[in-house]
């Protein structure tokens, strides 16, 4: 396998845009800012740049003196900064938010078939009665496995591990292998049938980290693997030359779109050297997407579940999104943390 050739001082110069950019954004306590403080904590693990944390301190901070809006399960990605905050810290205000959150999603959030999570959004406009997502995968899933693991909280680790099991057998394609967007209970079908490129990367990218955090002796281990293997088997084949892919994943007239290919790319990376190649072309064209400012480009807007390929086709992707921040600092992080690792 080719080695993945890294320039470290290029990579974190590009983290360090990203970061300042991304603070400049305004953010509610909802998912836009989950993903992007999410990114933004990974970059501090693996910088170790006080100046990270302290930003995101600082914006949790001001937000918890309003008190938590009404939980969701899209709102739920902001507990990922708030267990980074507690290990780096040790105060108990952000682990106590975080068992609200984990709570909300335990008891009180809207499930259907054996306990999946209905995907729900802020505000009362958009309801998506027994509708799963492959977004919630990283909103819940990760977060309550991340939770449940710090905590040694089986409830909560088990719950989140349902997530994964559940969104698995309604969303992966067992002719593909890759994730559809999603899947109306009711109906009993996929909607519009769309692999959604930056759904790929919430599913590709959850479930690899999601093994860092499972023993190899649980049962769930395999399963998970097994899905990721799989899906990672057939997304390397789909990217274009460009090293980025298209945002319908099997449609190359669609456009290709940056957070789902940062996203992709990271869950490649934890595979080891076996993916290099595919990394490579990703990094380059990663990076070439990332303005001077640290603004990343070739995001499309948030999506829901479309009701056909033109729909995903014409989702605009001019403007800076915090998803698209976050994923971006996700892989360029993760390619450090590699890197130190090997040194």
């Amino acid at each position: 396998m080719p080695q993945l050739v890294l320039e470290q001082n290029k990579v974190s110069q590009a983290i360090d845009r990203v970061v300042e950019r991304t603070f400049n954004m305004d953010f509610s306590w909802d998912w836009p800012g989950g993903v992007a403080f999410y990114g933004i904590a990974e970059a501090y693990e693996a910088t170790g740049e006080e100046q990270y944390l302290q930003g995101i301190k600082e914006w949790v901070d001001a937000e918890l003196e309003d008190g938590l809006p009404k939980l969701t399960v899209n709102a739920s990605s902001i507990g990922h900064v708030l267990l980074t905050l507690y290990k780096a810290t040790n105060d108990e205000k952000y682990l106590d938010t975080a068992i609200k959150m984990a709570d909300y999603l335990l008891n009180d959030a809207e499930r259907f078939a054996d306990g999946v999570l209905q995907h729900t959004v802020n505000g009362t406009k958009y309801q998506f009665p027994e509708q799963a997502w492959v977004d919630t995968m990283f909103m819940a899933g990760y977060f309550l496995l991340r939770i449940g693991n710090l905590l040694d909280r089986e409830d909560y680790f088990n719950f989140g591990l349902k997530q994964y099991h559940g969104h698995e057998n309604f969303l992966q394609d067992d002719q593909t292998n890759l994730y559809y967007h999603g899947w109306d209970n009711l109906a009993q079908n996929h909607m519009s049938g769309i692999f959604w490129a930056r759904g790929n990367s919430w599913a590709a990218y959850t479930m690899a980290r999601a093994l860092e955090l499972i023993e190899v002796q649980h049962p769930s281990y395999m399963v998970i693997q097994g899905s990721l293997r799989d899906q990672l088997s057939a997304l390397v084949r789909l990217q274009s030359d460009s090293g980025l892919w298209h945002t319908i994943l099997d449609d190359p007239d669609s456009y290709l779109e940056t957070s789902g290919s940062a996203g992709i790319a990271a869950a490649l990376l934890t595979t080891g050297k076996l993916y290099n190649k595919y990394t490579q072309k990703a990094l380059g064209a990663i990076l070439n997407q990332i303005r001077e400012d640290g603004s990343v480009m070739g995001v499309s807007a948030g999506t829901a579940v479309m009701y056909d390929a033109d729909g995903y086709k014409n989702v605009p992707y001019k403007r800076v999104q915090g998803w698209g921040q976050g994923l971006a600092l996700a892989f360029l992080s993760l390619l450090l943390k590699r890197e130190k690792r090997q040194e």
